[in-house]
């Protein structure tokens, strides 16, 4: 890329502290710094003295209001969402540090915006922008290394440590990324083991294992308690291995032909010298930084962007709940087939049926079941004890708490209230012991209807819009009103029914029924 291309390119720099001043240095060698946040003055004095004439603030909102093209932000992870997600939504591109996000949601929901306002987004995974690792990406595409049995790294020091993240999302992230490119396969399932010696809830040293369906397994291993610095990552397969060290001044990638002869059934160990890989010189953040402008300038899709960040992302949430339950193996959920809005919340051990659209700030909660191709609407919550057949649909503000059951093809209109509890006080917590209320199939509930605890609503019945509903309601029944009374009969096609002799027939879909008192049962199908 050209200089002068890079000076018509205006990019705000949040965040110049630690890593921030070398995203500052990188971007004032490119021509593109036009504006530095940070909400430390010493930070904000030391960057005017080293480059006058960029522009300083303490305001992210200066940032937004001013004409930059774009923001690139290393700010603590936890900021990441909102920054970013305020910049794009004021015009401008995004570079931000690993990771992304720290919630998929959140994640999901930069990915949407990006998209509906054309917006460039890249993710820093930097050594994906090493040169090193683009050669190694070209000795195991060319087959020099044969089949791959397994790639691992180790990233350890004794340095900087950190209290704002643990281990794993500080220095695992540019493995995993890295694994991912090599390999270009999302792992099958992700196991992570741990050791928190400073701060019990925050791990300092992890191992992380990566199963892929390829076979090929990949270890991580990170740590700020090492005696000394290592940055190496390690590919074996059957023809050779490749070493790649980023300590090292020179030679930093090295393939070694070794190899397994067998004689007589025995495997011997064939060694030979190590070949180094011709690598150019470059610095891999300048080489990063180069991309997001060209990018930027040619609104072309970057090598690391939203996609691969998520990506990423999702190895490292698995990994964190692996770690957080002691080394239990967490399968990758490669194939989801329900859609969530990025700004809902389903929780871990929620099962989601094929086809289900979870909407705007609903909240599953673990436990809950739910069928195939339900729509849970906006501001719904469904409990860990509820059950949702198939085909039901919540409009808005439903809530379904523990025990309410609803069968397949259910409908239940906006704000309706169910509850569980027939005298509850808030002193005197039922603890779980809540009463079971039942909807049967087909059945439709009306908007701001209130169904109290520990009775059923038939199948194919239909409860008035606002109806407080105190006793169960046969099948097939139409009830309004508080207390709620029946008022007609309904068809499960939702024609109303009228009996002559005790026998009706549906106008519309020929559905045939009898009534026997206030118990109504279809005869027939049409």
């Amino acid at each position: 890329m050209e200089t002068n291309e890079a000076n018509r390119m205006k990019v705000a720099l949040v965040g110049a502290g630690y890593w921030g001043g070398n995203l500052l240095r990188v971007l004032k060698e490119l021509g593109a710094l036009s504006m530095v946040c940070d909400s430390d003055t010493n930070i904000l004095e030391k960057a005017r003295s080293m480059h006058p004439g960029v522009k300083t603030t303490e305001r992210f909102e200066d940032v937004l209001e001013s004409d930059v093209h774009a923001v690139a932000i290393a700010t603590p992870a936890s900021t990441h969402f909102e920054i970013a997600k305020r910049s794009m939504e004021a015009g401008k591109d995004v570079f931000v540090e690993k990771p992304l996000a720290l919630k998929l949601n959140d994640a999901e929901e930069l990915k949407l915006i990006s998209i509906s306002r054309k917006k460039i987004f890249m993710v820093g995974h930097i050594l994906r922008y090493h040169i090193a690792v683009e050669k190694l990406k070209e000795v195991i595409s060319n087959g020099q290394l044969g089949k791959v049995n397994y790639i691992y790294s180790n990233r350890l020091n004794f340095g900087r440590l950190r209290t704002e993240e643990n281990i794993l999302w500080s220095f695992a992230p540019h493995d995993v990324s890295v694994m991912l490119y090599l390999l270009n396969e999302m792992p099958e399932s992700v196991t992570a083991f741990g050791g928190a010696y400073l701060d019990e809830k925050r791990a300092d040293v992890t191992l992380t294992t990566l199963e892929f369906g390829s076979g090929i397994r990949g270890h991580i291993y990170v740590s700020w308690f090492n005696p000394f610095k290592e940055q190496k990552l390690v590919v074996v397969g059957e023809q050779g291995m490749a070493v790649f060290d980023d300590t090292k001044q020179s030679d930093k990638l090295v393939v070694y032909p070794h190899r397994v002869q067998w004689n007589g059934g025995v495997p011997v160990a064939v060694k030979a010298d190590g070949v180094p890989v011709d690598i150019r010189k470059s610095e891999p953040l300048k080489e990063e930084l180069s991309h997001f402008i060209e990018c930027i300038s040619t609104r072309t899709k970057p090598k690391t962007d939203v996609e691969e960040g998520l990506r990423v992302l999702k190895v490292l949430i698995l990994s964190q709940k692996s770690l957080d339950r002691k080394g239990e193996k967490m399968k990758m959920d490669t194939e989801k087939n329900y859609f969530t809005h990025p700004t809902a919340f389903v929780d871990d051990g929620a099962q989601i049926g094929a086809g289900t659209k979870i909407w705007h700030f609903a909240h599953v909660m673990g436990g809950a079941k739910l069928g195939d191709k339900c729509v849970v609407a906006q501001n719904c919550y469904i409990g860990s004890r509820a059950v949702l057949g198939k085909g039901v649909k919540l409009q808005n503000n439903v809530s379904i708490y523990d025990l309410v059951e609803l069968g397949d093809n259910v409908f239940v209109g906006p704000s309706a209230v169910f509850t569980n509890d027939t005298n509850p006080r808030a002193k005197f917590p039922k603890r779980g012991k809540w009463i079971p209320t039942r909807v049967h199939g087909g059945a439709s509930i009306g908007a701001n209807s209130t169904i109290l605890c520990g009775i059923e609503i038939g199948k194919s019945a239909f409860v008035g819009a606002g109806a407080v509903v105190t006793k169960s309601v046969p099948d097939y029944a139409v009830v309004v009103g508080n207390p709620a009374k029946v008022i007609g009969y309904m068809c499960e096609c939702g024609e109303k029914l009228k009996f002559e002799n005790e026998r009706a027939l549906c106008g519309k879909c020929g559905g045939r029924y009898s009534r026997t008192g206030d118990k109504v049962e279809k005869l027939s199908t049409p």
